[in-house]
């Protein structure tokens, strides 16, 4: 598996960042331009560009919401997999007691601690910088 690192996540979607987009900014730079050169139908225009606008903004803000669906939902199976692997136990009645913050804090713990901060998250309500700063084990620490 590679690396984790911001190089990797960056991803570009050729009809969305470089059809989509331009379309939809060049139809909004000349819905602008019309508005100040047909001043009889200004607010035609004007309508136009806060409908093109809307889309924009919209189809930007639906993207994210997905993606962060997604990997909220890939991170829950991660943890259960391997807390599976390491515990031959099922993840979801614990993981029904978690909160979302505190799962994905689990998440960066090494497999040697992992069961037992599990546990003290469960038992002492730990917040999710209490779990991250848990850390005990070395630079040799697994991760699955």
């Amino acid at each position: 598996m590679k690396e984790q690192s911001y190089q990797h996540h960056i991803r570009y979607y050729t009809t969305h960042h470089f059809i989509f987009y331009p379309v939809v900014l060049a139809a909004t730079m000349s819905c602008v331009y019309f508005s100040f050169h047909d001043v009889p139908n200004r607010l035609i225009w004007l309508a136009l560009t806060g409908t093109l606008l809307m889309i924009a903004w919209l189809s930007y803000m639906l993207r994210q919401h997905y993606a962060l669906n997604n990997q909220n939902r890939i991170v829950r199976l991660e943890m259960r997999f391997r807390y599976y692997v390491l515990t031959h136990e099922r993840f979801e009645p614990i993981e029904a007691q978690l909160t979302l913050s505190q799962l994905f804090a689990l998440r960066f713990a090494c497999d040697e601690e992992l069961p037992a901060l599990v546990q003290r998250a469960l038992k002492e309500s730990l917040s999710p910088d209490q779990i991250r700063s848990n850390k005990r084990c070395g630079p040799g620490c697994r991760i699955i």
